[in-house]
């Protein structure tokens, strides 16, 4: 290998070292992804989402490629997105560490049916769903753009269940 190369690799492994190291310092909200495909529902927690358009309004959520919810949503149409309040940290820790592949993670919580059969977590703070318009591969997860069509929100969301507060969970699946 030339002394190049190294160098490159070298500064590859810097550069992998300090984005994990910043992005370790950040906290980000959390979010539950619904879905549902045909007799099919899931859910999972989920940490890589945001707004990504303001005209038309547009929303993207990374689910993993391991993921019970992302086999889900592949075949989905649509997507629901809640936000959690920390009064409601167990939803957050159901959905973050149990797998549907294992257990039927709606029979433990309240939930109804929401637009297109989607599964709506009665104790979200707020929520809103949308139609799948594209779903990219980036790297381990897939980011699923939605457009919003419908959803609930309270004027004031109090405090949210942020990635501090899930930080020590043990996910029902590798990223």
């Amino acid at each position: 290998m030339t002394t190049k190369r190294k160098e490159v690799q070298a500064a590859e492994h810097e550069g992998d070292r300090a984005f994990e190291a910043v992005v370790a310092l950040l906290d980000y909200p959390m979010f539950v992804v619904t879905t549902r495909h045909g007799d099919h529902r899931a859910g999972c927690l989920v940490g890589f989402a945001s707004q990504v358009s303001i005209h038309p309004p547009r929303f993207l959520a990374g689910l993993s490629k391991k993921n019970h919810t992302f086999e889900v949503a592949s075949a989905a149409e649509h997507l629901a997105v809640h936000v959690l309040s920390r009064e409601h940290l167990d939803l957050a820790r159901l959905f973050g560490s149990q797998t549907g592949d294992d257990i039927d993670k709606f029979a433990r919580c309240a939930w109804r049916d929401g637009p297109n059969g989607l599964p709506i977590l009665d104790d979200a703070t707020a929520w809103f769903s949308g139609r799948i318009l594209e779903r990219l591969p980036l790297g381990d997860h897939v980011a699923f753009l939605t457009a919003p069509e419908a959803g609930s929100a309270p004027i004031h969301l109090g405090q949210l269940v942020t990635f501090a507060d899930v930080r020590d969970l043990e996910p029902g699946h590798e990223a």
